[in-house]
């Protein structure tokens, strides 16, 4: 088999017509976004020390992330489709640096709260337009353009956590948010010059038809088996991420810089798991690919509390890290599932309703922690990735 060759052809394909430069566009704002999102665990230890916060008060500042980042995700899939997406994932990239620059310049522990919560609203506008864009855009391969945006999501993930970690043990963890903004602002332009301006709707964005008409497109079996997934997935992620470097830290002894590291290959992983598993959807469809990347979790999660030393932490942190490939998979799903006239409302209503269910995660794994049971928090979650691949084989072969 020439994998060479098909992996070539994939990439001419997707950079073809124009295409490459849209795409390196919106994928570079996602890097930046999830990866900014991310620098959240790593910088708690330094935020929890700053402020005097318990474990269950920090779970509740990556909480807010997720909840604001979940929360106007509905909304951004309506202004998609009413309006424009270029404009909606710029004011979401602006909406970011505005806020950073208010978490890195106060002193106050309610304003940092603030600050947080309006950087996940700002992040939420972005993850609606990307899909819609890239559908449009790449109408036969949407898995795999998909798959290379949240593998560049990956690589924000592995390289900026890293970096946020050692200015803020060389100089302050507020220095790690600061050097961010000019990123942002930057990308902003990038992203209003290159983003072409999409088709507006011309229904009623509010309008009574339009929601009967995105109730009854989800509300099939298999739509509402993929939103289960979803949320239970996200619930999973969250409450393992937004712990994982502290986890390593004060349970398994890591220093917070080696912590910070494998935490960032977490995400290094993932560069490769999602593209791969973007082009798996793109040829064996959901059920099959959507399996086979939740089987490493579950083995990895259920060992993690009996296993100590670097490399065996390493390898653990590598397996469980094959669930990166499933954001693909479902994302492509209901791109190509839901029509695309109410397409940016369809994946804001799922996005919405799975992300904020699933953001209660971080702060009950933080009671749990809190309440020493570190290690029985990671043993639910290893249940969880069980039940969620037992709803995936539920559903119909493609």
């Amino acid at each position: 088999m020439d994998v060479f060759g098909s992996v070539t052809r994939s990439v001419a394909a997707l950079r073809g017509e124009g295409r490459g430069r849209v795409l390196l566009a919106v994928a570079t704002g996602w890097g930046l976004l999830v990866g900014t999102r991310m620098s959240y665990p790593v910088l708690l230890p330094y935020i929890r020390e700053a402020y005097g916060l318990s474990l269950s008060v920090a779970g509740l500042l990556v909480t807010i992330v997720w909840l604001g980042s979940a929360l106007g995700q509905l909304p951004g899939g309506i202004l998609a489709d009413r309006y424009n997406e270029r404009h909606v994932m710029t004011v979401g990239l602006l909406m970011v640096a505005i806020a950073l620059s208010v978490v890195a310049l106060t002193g106050s522990v309610v304003i940092v709260f603030i600050g947080t919560g309006l950087v996940g609203l700002g992040l939420s506008l972005f993850p609606i337009a990307r899909i819609t864009v890239l559908t449009e855009i790449y109408p036969d391969a949407v898995g795999r353009a998909l798959g290379v945006t949240m593998a560049t999501g990956d690589t924000g993930q592995t390289v900026l956590p890293p970096i946020v970690g050692f200015l803020a043990a060389a100089v302050a963890w507020q220095l790690g948010f600061g050097v961010l903004v000019p990123a942002f602002l930057l990308v902003a332009g990038v992203v209003w010059v290159v983003v072409p301006d999409g088709v507006p709707s011309e229904e009623d964005a509010f309008s009574l038809d339009r929601a009967r008409a995105v109730i009854f497109e989800l509300r099939t079996r298999t739509m509402l088996l993929v939103t289960v997934v979803l949320f239970f997935y996200i619930l999973v992620w969250q409450s393992f991420t937004g712990f994982y470097p502290t986890y390593l830290v004060e349970i398994k002894g890591l220093s917070p810089s080696v912590a910070g590291t494998v935490f960032a290959l977490f995400f290094g992983v993932g560069i490769v798991v999602k593209p791969v598993s973007g082009a798996a959807y793109d040829r064996i469809g959901m059920r099959g690919s959507l399996a086979a990347v939740l089987v490493g979790p579950v083995a990895g999660l259920a060992m993690l509390p009996f296993v100590e030393g670097f490399v065996p932490l390493v390898v653990l942190t590598a397996l469980v890290s094959t669930m990166l490939g499933s954001g693909a998979i479902t994302q492509s799903y209901l791109a190509e599932e839901i029509p695309a006239e109410i397409r940016g409302t369809g994946l804001g209503v799922v996005r919405t309703t799975a992300a904020s269910l699933g953001a209660v995660g971080p702060v009950l794994f933080g009671i749990l922690a809190d309440g020493g049971y570190f290690d029985e928090a990671y043993l639910i979650l290893a249940g969880l990735m069980v039940l969620i691949l037992g709803l995936t084989l539920q559903m119909p072969r493609s």
